[in-house]
């Protein structure tokens, strides 16, 4: 059986399933969809609790915080969080929330930066903060900073090492889920690709319309992209091309539309074997059931979505 995730930011989470679609957490903001690693999902709702999901679809706090949380990944029996206000919290055995301290002495750090703009005269966009986190198979922790770059672990977070440079303006980092050198992201600067884990990075746009990119993900030995003009464009595309060759992206079709409604962003890819799904800004949902060879619409007008994430158990059926 599949289920898909889709969280909102204003209206809670959207299970599409082999029982058709379903509403969980109305009226709540769900961002941050992510595995616990031992079957369930877990959330961040309401900008400052955790939630955990079981495969029966019940969900429970797992811990509150006082600074507004981002993201989360689960690595190594650990379960770390990403603030908006640039730190990283790690979750205890007795589910309380403790701040690494050796992010918050990264080298480079003063060089950090917000992501806002004034726009028309309103300033709009996120502040300083953790965007996204992702972890190795090898246990090397990522982290994400709008904008930031991305410093790295290699001892569960007790210290942190800058990587990329600060000016490649990243929105989303993504761990190989079964090749632990490789390392992607979606940066303003384009797609970014590392071949050792994290430690360096080339940057790739040939191929692109723009090189603007905000969603990152791995579908087997390819990687998955998406691009636009900037954040607030009305319109973005989704490209794919090998993660080993050297080639220009190429846009997905075959059902996918040409273009998206407004971009895709940041964890609104997701795969799950041979399973694709991509949520874009106007509520659009299209998923592949065959790798990306191609695409069906799940829906066009759901509230803003702010994460994808999809489930697979042993069977047939789901979305």
């Amino acid at each position: 059986m599949s289920e898909l995730l889709v969280a909102t930011w204003t209206d809670g989470v959207v299970v599409f399933g082999e029982t058709g679609r379903e509403h969980e957490l109305a009226g709540r903001a769900v961002c941050g969809l992510t595995t616990d690693g031992r079957g369930g999902v877990l959330a961040i709702v309401d900008g400052h609790t955790l939630q955990q999901r079981n495969s029966d679809g019940a969900w429970t706090t797992v811990a509150t915080s006082d600074c507004a949380l981002a993201c989360c990944v689960a690595c190594g029996g650990n379960v770390y969080l990403g603030t908006e206000d640039a730190r990283v919290l790690r979750l205890t055995a007795s589910n309380e929330l403790g701040v690494l301290v050796g992010f918050q002495t990264v080298e480079g750090r003063e060089t950090w930066a917000a992501g806002q703009a004034l726009v028309n005269g309103v300033l709009l966009g996120p502040p300083l903060g953790v965007r996204s986190i992702a972890a190795t198979t090898d246990g090397v922790l990522l982290v994400n900073v709008h904008v930031g770059g991305i410093p790295r672990s290699t001892d569960a977070g007790a210290s942190f090492h800058p990587t990329i440079a600060v000016a490649s303006d990243v929105h989303e980092v993504r761990a190989h889920p079964a090749r632990p050198n490789i390392v992607a992201a979606a940066a303003a600067a384009g797609l970014c690709i590392s071949r050792d884990g994290g430690r360096t990075w080339s940057i790739h746009t040939p191929g692109l319309h723009a090189t603007y990119c905000s969603a990152v993900a791995f579908l087997g030995d390819d990687v998955l992209i998406s691009a636009s003009r900037d954040h607030f464009a009305p319109r973005g595309r989704v490209y794919r091309r090998p993660i080993d060759d050297d080639v220009p992206l190429i846009p997905l079709g075959d059902g996918l539309p040409e273009w998206t409604q407004g971009i895709v962003d940041t964890h609104c890819i997701d795969v799950r074997s041979s399973r694709v799904a991509i949520a874009d800004r106007a509520g659009g949902v299209y998923v592949s059931r065959d790798a990306g060879r191609s695409w069906s619409t799940l829906s066009r007008d759901l509230p803003a979505p702010s994460s994808v994430h999809l489930l697979t158990w042993q069977g047939a059926g789901g979305f």
